[in-house]
């Protein structure tokens, strides 16, 4: 049980901050670009409250680090918060801008995966043992679960970010039928999950990146 708590209390702000700043991000593009919905709702915001989803933000997270911690074995540690409202119709250009309003979230997990990168590296110049040892457990913690929401993300399948952003950059024709998805998007994702074949798709992206972020703060793996 002390193991589990201490888990919990490593992983609770890489994952707070991760799932909130994704959200807040899709809101300050689309202000940006013309659309107040969210503002208006008061969803811009860097408040981790206003983004919490009970299930998605909190039962999955702890349910996953909770089997990984007692039964061993890697965790696709994975969640969601409640989605920032955005309207193209206030957009300037509604389908280009779409495109940056929805990689805008997985863009800031790559920027925080590089900042947790970042104090990996300050940990590891300066552990072991410690608060040291302890910012480093935190720092691995918050590289995982941040590539993990870019690449969950990233996937073409709508209503994900990836796959709003490919609606935008095809063509009409060919847009309107990836749209048609959107319904299913989510079974699909956790067919995919449940089958095994998000892991097979994932880790070896999740290792490269993984590997290329470390690289750049010069910690060879």
């Amino acid at each position: 049980m002390a193991e589990l708590i201490a888990t919990l209390a490593i992983w609770a702000i890489p994952v707070l901050l991760a799932i909130t700043l994704h959200e807040a991000a899709h809101g300050y593009v689309a202000r940006a670009f013309g659309d107040r919905t969210a503002e208006r709702l008061g969803r811009i915001t860097l408040n981790p409250i206003k983004h919490i989803d009970p299930v998605g933000t909190v039962a999955v997270p702890v349910g996953i680090l909770t089997l990984s911690t007692l039964f061993g074995g890697p965790a696709m540690l994975f969640g969601w918060a409640k989605p920032v409202p955005v309207d193209p119709r206030f957009l300037r250009r509604p389908k280009q801008d779409m495109f940056w309003v929805a990689g805008a979230g997985p863009m800031i997990n790559l920027a925080q995966a590089l900042v947790w990168a970042l104090l990996f590296k300050v940990a590891f110049l300066f552990g072991p043992g410690g608060s040291w040892l302890a910012l480093a457990r935190m720092s691995d913690a918050g590289i995982h679960i941040n590539l993990i929401l870019a690449l969950v993300n990233l996937l073409p399948i709508p209503p994900l970010d990836g796959g709003r952003m490919l609606v935008a950059a095809l063509p009409y024709r060919l847009a309107s039928w990836v749209a048609r998805l959107e319904p299913y998007g989510m079974v699909i994702v956790l067919l995919l999950l449940f089958s095994g074949g998000l892991s097979m798709i994932l880790w070896p992206l999740y290792a490269l990146f993984r590997q290329f972020f470390l690289s750049l703060v010069g910690i060879g793996v």
